[in-house]
């Protein structure tokens, strides 16, 4: 009877005693918003959130400067993998999002901006909304991952690889002028924009992985993403952007309906 009670009682205390994870999630400690240096936060429509995987749609505008900012509301450092069109910000190679890619490294309760594609240690040159011609995907032929900003969020393992790590510094916007189907992200001019590098070595997968597909307000009118507009054929495959995120075999939202009948 004694070794029963025994027994008993360490049940007891393994169910009183919450278990603790291996790796605290991040889906819901990082942000990623894109940042207009007209308009301030651009509004999102979001299409697909697993936790891991989010997807969400943005209205641009032609000519229009724009900044990502990644808030880290954890209490870890990451890394920061981040591709626009589908090519490195910080090396402007084609990118997976692996985790031996260039990326930037955020400390815990860290907030920055990525205003860029970095040419340098201490600078970068803008980004800007345009179309497909006149953006940097473009002039290296690739147009696989056209309008999308993604990012994938990596937890360390330990410190070994090295990233890169803005320096701190004022996030005061700089405004400009802003002026169609298909768009991309221009290499807009010059900044000064300091980093410096840090060792960081990621775990073997994202904890998260945020897309972002920026589109004229029109287009996304006819997909049924923002009210009242004309229907045009989508565009092409899109590797960042699959064509079934809003064809997935379920019944479509009612808005939609009118587009095709």
């Amino acid at each position: 009877m004694k070794t029963i009670r025994n027994i008993l009682a360490l049940i007891a205390l393994l169910v009183l005693v919450p278990a603790v994870p291996a790796q605290a999630a991040l889906y819901d400690k990082v942000d990623v918003q894109v940042i207009s240096d007209d308009r301030g936060k651009l509004r999102e429509y979001p299409v697909d959130d697993t936790g891991r995987t989010q997807r969400s749609y943005i209205a641009a505008r032609d000519g229009e400067r724009y900044r990502i900012r990644v808030r880290n509301r954890s209490n870890q450092r990451i890394g920061l993998v981040i591709a626009v069109d589908g090519r490195n910000i910080i090396t402007g190679r084609k990118s997976w999002l692996g985790r031996k890619e260039a990326k930037y490294v955020l400390d815990p309760w860290e907030t920055a901006e990525y205003e860029g594609w970095r040419t340098s240690r201490n600078h970068v040159n803008r980004f800007y909304f345009t179309d497909i011609e006149d953006s940097y995907a473009d002039a290296w032929g690739d147009h696989s991952a056209m309008g999308v900003i993604a990012v994938a969020v990596y937890k360390e393992k330990e410190s070994e690889h090295y990233g890169y790590r803005k320096k701190r510094q004022s996030m005061a916007a700089q405004s400009r002028a802003a002026t169609e189907e298909a768009m991309g992200t221009g290499f807009g001019e010059r900044e000064w924009s300091p980093t410096h590098k840090v060792r960081f070595k990621p775990r073997k997968k994202p904890a998260l992985k945020k897309f972002i597909k920026y589109e004229h307000r029109r287009s996304l009118c006819r997909k049924g993403i923002i009210r009242h507009c004309d229907y045009d054929d989508d565009d092409g495959w899109n590797r960042f952007w699959p064509d079934d995120d809003l064809d997935d075999g379920f019944a479509p939202y009612p808005w939609r309906l009118r587009h095709y009948h």
